[in-house]
């Protein structure tokens, strides 16, 4: 029987591939710094594999990130979704909008806007857009 990720291994985990994606940094590129596979990474990035504090401290420093930002937007844990605290099934974890690809490329795209004047005008506008499709019912 497969485990389940811990749910903080994978909101860790989502942090470090949005900080490395981010960054234009590759897997194999972060293995290399960190004396790991990509494979590794990888696992690290998917929460199958625990991070542990000197190597998330070391991942903090390559990515010019406190080690905080892993916890970051981290939704509470409720003592009853501990295990073995109550019974039935986990609730199913949640995508994060945050680890799209759509997402990260929007991000990279809006800060290669090197004039902050039109920069702040696209956010904005796209602030506006949002409050449009969201009065109008739409799915944002």
């Amino acid at each position: 029987m497969a485990s389940v990720p811990n749910p903080i291994d994978v909101h860790v985990g989502r942090r470090l591939r949005l900080r490395r994606t981010l960054l234009g940094m590759s897997q194999e590129k972060l293995g290399k710094a960190v004396r790991l596979t990509f494979q590794q990474i990888q696992k690290y990035e998917r929460g199958v594999n625990r991070i542990g504090s000197s190597r998330l401290y070391q991942l903090s420093q390559i990515l010019d990130v406190p080690v905080s930002f892993f916890f970051d937007d981290m939704p509470p844990l409720e003592t009853a979704d501990a295990p073995g605290l109550r019974e039935g099934a986990p609730a199913p974890f949640e995508p994060d909008p945050m680890a799209k690809r759509e997402t990260l490329e929007l991000v990279r795209a809006y800060y290669r806007i090197s004039d902050p004047a039109a920069r702040k005008r696209l956010f904005q506008l796209t602030k506006a857009i949002a409050n449009v499709s969201k009065k109008s019912g739409g799915t944002g």
